[in-house]
């Protein structure tokens, strides 16, 4: 192992009490106090963004942490001015930390003069002077491709996989359920960590937008089943899927999303479904509806990203961090899963 060096962390805006527990995590992993690094970011009356950092980053490794969530732009603009200002005070290294990196579903042309707009975004972090990204479970994973700068995606089953173990108890009549095709791979992936076995929602559309009919392939009666994508933004597909799961004979249904962007209705519609619990992850500022939801909980995923901010710069593996055998005593003795 490397010996640690010397990092400084900045917030943006959009999700400060990520960065602060993130901070958190690292003072307690090094035995030191960690602090986010002096800065304002504010903005004139016209809505532009302002940039400053008081303190001296002159050759050091700096973290920017800033998810670019609603509203999207602005934290997306937060970030670029941020690693423009750090770029041009003679930072060493600067890595954005993204912990949901917005415009991912924009990822590929879906009909004639369409943007991708994520290529767009990968050029934009580059040319402001980003050499390193640090994000989890892209929307797709062809996005790494769209950089010329090495990113570290990481995943949010290790810690889900945790969660269920501490959550469900026993898990002989647990099935994990992809609500489509698409996520196949990424339920599949939480099953075989898990040892349970998967079963999908195919879903059918007739005009764009709208679904014809949802059937479910595998087997669900008397089941809990569990849910598992990466992102949750007005919630009625998911709502809809875990509706059929238990009108195929589902004993319960939970759902584990590692982003909840959760637009207006999704709150009031996950609060009105048959869904017994939704778990996000805090890579996205939760709302205070959120947070007063009775049937939404939010797990950490700061202790995963604090230790893959130190491994990244001691130049150590952070696909060691895959494993929630290695994650596991992370967690558990910083984390309580409640």
């Amino acid at each position: 192992m490397k010996p640690d060096s010397a990092i400084r962390i900045i917030s943006g805006n959009s999700n400060r009490r990520f960065a602060e527990a993130v901070a958190r995590r690292i003072s307690v992993y090094r035995g030191e106090a960690v602090r986010l690094a002096d800065a304002r970011v504010e903005r004139f009356n016209d809505g532009e963004i302002f940039v400053e950092i008081f303190d001296n980053v002159r050759n050091e490794e700096v973290f920017i942490v800033q998810s670019t969530s609603r509203p999207a732009n602005d934290n997306l603009m937060e970030l670029l001015i941020m690693t423009d200002a750090l770029r041009r005070a003679s930072a060493k290294r600067i890595t954005a930390v993204m912990p949901y990196f917005g415009y991912a579903r924009q990822d590929r042309k879906t009909s004639a003069r369409t943007p991708i707009s994520a290529k767009l975004t990968a050029n934009l972090l580059t040319e402001a002077g980003v050499d390193r990204v640090l994000t989890m479970d892209l929307h797709a994973g062809q996005i790494q491709g769209f950089f010329d700068i090495p990113v570290d995606n990481l995943y949010a089953a290790p810690v889900f996989a945790l969660d269920v173990k501490h959550s469900f108890g026993d898990l002989t009549d647990v099935v994990v359920v992809s609500p489509d095709v698409g996520g196949v791979t990424r339920a599949r992936e939480l099953a075989k960590r898990i040892g349970v076995g998967l079963a999908i929602v195919d879903k059918r559309r007739g005009a764009p937008g709208e679904i014809e009919s949802m059937t479910v392939i595998g087997e669900v009666a008397a089941k809990r089943c569990i849910i598992v994508d990466d992102i949750c933004d007005t919630a009625g597909t998911l709502v809809k899927a875990a509706q059929l799961l238990k009108d195929e004979g589902a004993e319960e249904v939970h759902a584990y999303i590692t982003h909840g962007v959760l637009s207006n209705p999704a709150v009031e519609r996950i609060g009105n479904s048959v869904m017994k619990s939704l778990v996000v992850t805090d890579s996205i500022e939760a709302s205070p509806e959120v947070r007063a939801a009775s049937n939404i909980r939010i797990v950490s995923v700061a202790p995963l990203f604090a230790q893959a901010m130190l491994n990244v710069a001691a130049g150590n593996s952070v696909s060691s961090l895959f494993n929630e055998a290695m994650l596991g005593p992370i967690y558990e003795a910083f984390y309580r899963f409640d």
